[in-house]
């Protein structure tokens, strides 16, 4: 941990904790203070505040909008991705604070209930188009190759839904107790809390093509991916760093963990929940 110094350090009252990347900076969310505050990557400072009652389950960035879960009001928020101007608020809440949302093929993808309904949202009409079942405990949709992909957490598989079709296209079998996901290299990468694993299967087949001993289980955490590698942040160690060539951990920090992680604009993002901080890294030199 030593070896990692912060390039910038961001105070972001409450508890920081979701983010989502845009051209120029970092949004993040902050439930407890009932906000979401834009970081400059530009001038290293936070410039812009969005009111959100207890915003939770992921950001996402999409059809010059910005989209917010609010657990506090069980909606999602619609904002102006540059401003943060309201646009609209839709009866469709998150299903469980660390749910997850994505977009892609044209619209907003947020799991709604308990009972694993997977909600697409039309950004043109700011409504719900469709409704589709999943396996019961399903949460934190990714969008990649034409297809939505979204954790079984209770079913140990990474499940696929055809947006041409709105049902699940098929699942495959990965490790135990899947939660969080990224998408790169022709691949989904899914971070196992079960036992610390990170599986990859290849996003136009669905095979599943390595098992990695990762060796981060727990609870929290994320996944990440950017600048040629696969980051990953849990209770315990800051980050561990994934070469997609050869499927391996080639570099693990040992640190208090963050509670969210991004690279963009040539720096890795960690969020602090429980510190009220945002830290902005140098990506480390192999």
């Amino acid at each position: 941990m030593s070896a990692l110094v912060p390039s910038a350090v961001f105070p972001v009252e409450g508890h920081p904790d979701w983010m989502a990347v845009t051209s120029d900076g970092v949004w993040v969310t902050s439930s407890s203070a009932d906000h979401v505050v834009f970081l400059n990557a530009n001038t290293n400072k936070p410039d812009r505040v969005v009111t959100v009652h207890r915003p939770c389950s992921g950001l996402a960035v999409g059809f010059g909008s910005l989209w917010i879960p609010s657990c506090g009001d069980h909606t999602l928020v619609r904002v102006n991705g540059r401003g943060g101007a309201p646009q609209a608020t839709i009866n469709a809440g998150p299903a469980d604070p660390e749910g997850g949302i994505a977009t892609g093929a044209g619209s907003v993808w947020l799991v709604t209930s308990a009972a694993s309904e997977l909600d697409r949202i039309d950004p043109h009409t700011n409504q719900i188009s469709a409704r589709i079942a999943l396996p019961a405990g399903s949460f934190n949709p990714v969008f990649a190759s034409g297809s939505v992909w979204v954790a079984s957490n209770a079913g140990n598989a990474l499940v696929r839904v055809d947006p041409k079709t709105n049902r699940v296209a098929g699942s495959t079998s990965i490790g135990p107790m899947p939660r969080f996901l990224t998408v790169g290299a022709g691949s989904v990468w899914v971070l196992n809390q079960g036992d610390g694993t990170i599986s990859r299967v290849d996003a136009k087949t669905a095979k599943l093509l390595a098992t990695i001993p990762a060796g981060i289980p727990g609870f929290g955490g994320e996944i990440a991916f950017g600048a040629g590698s696969v980051w990953a942040t849990v209770s315990g160690f800051l980050i561990t760093r994934i070469d997609p060539t050869t499927n391996r951990v080639i570099q693990q920090f040992v640190g208090k963990g963050g509670d969210s992680i991004r690279c963009a604009h040539d720096s890795l993002w960690l969020t602090f929940l429980s510190d009220a901080k945002v830290w902005r890294l140098p990506i480390p030199s192999r």
